[in-house]
């Protein structure tokens, strides 16, 4: 899978586009999930910078297991960085750094907060909004929990995915695990193993520092 392809379907699982009030679909969509959802929404906004570490479970469409990775991701404002299996992406609200191991090559480019493309803050916040209609399914068991299930369909039928589910601890008012189902018929499962909602994180933590990376070939696409 091309590497910028995973890491946008790995933010996207769980995100997409504007803010929280702005549901133009709120007449078609289910006023309790919504209840829940502005819960979670309330429940982040409150962290002053985030430490998750995930697991990423992929099927194909007859159901085989394709692989599992897992990864850290960081975010603090509007600067995040995301660790995923021989990856790294850095945000520092001005660029944004893909660091490639295998290839040891990072490229450079530009960070928009204004354009229509996903960040890793969306993660764990704006993954509803005008572009979704959603509905609480009821409850679900997962391992020792009873978890609520929230069915959340894409408004673009352009869009690369049909359907996610998301699984909240109504509890913590979190989000435990989302099930992302794109057109091809694969199935991208993400857990959350563990959250710090405020965790020290220095603002070096966002930045790459080439020094660190003997060697690295840089393609910086601002020039």
């Amino acid at each position: 899978m091309n590497k910028r392809l995973f890491m946008l379907l790995l933010l996207g699982s769980m995100a997409t586009t504007g803010g929280f009030a702005q549901n133009n679909s709120i007449g078609n969509n289910d006023p309790e999930a919504k209840k829940i959802l502005d819960q979670i929404s309330n429940k982040i906004k409150s962290y002053h910078s985030v430490q998750a570490g995930f697991e990423l479970k992929i099927e194909d469409a007859k159901g085989n297991l394709e692989g599992t990775k897992k990864g850290v991701v960081y975010m603090k404002g509007i600067k995040y960085r995301v660790t995923i299996s021989g990856q790294d992406i850095f945000c520092d609200g001005k660029n944004i750094w893909t660091y490639d191991k295998s290839a040891n090559e990072v490229t450079v480019t530009k960070f928009d907060p204004s354009s229509n493309s996903i960040t890793a803050q969306k993660l764990f916040t704006n993954f509803y909004d005008k572009d979704f209609l959603y509905k609480l399914n009821g409850s679900q068991k997962h391992g020792n929990k009873m978890l609520q299930e929230i069915e959340m369909t894409p408004v673009d039928k352009t869009k690369n995915f049909f359907k996610i589910y998301l699984y909240v601890d109504n509890t913590a008012k979190t989000v435990v695990s989302s099930k992302m189902l794109d057109k091809s018929g694969n199935k991208y499962t993400y857990t959350i193993n563990n959250l710090n909602g405020n965790a020290q994180l220095s603002d070096a933590t966002f930045t790459f520092d080439k020094t660190k990376y003997p060697g690295v070939e840089v393609v910086d696409l601002n020039n």
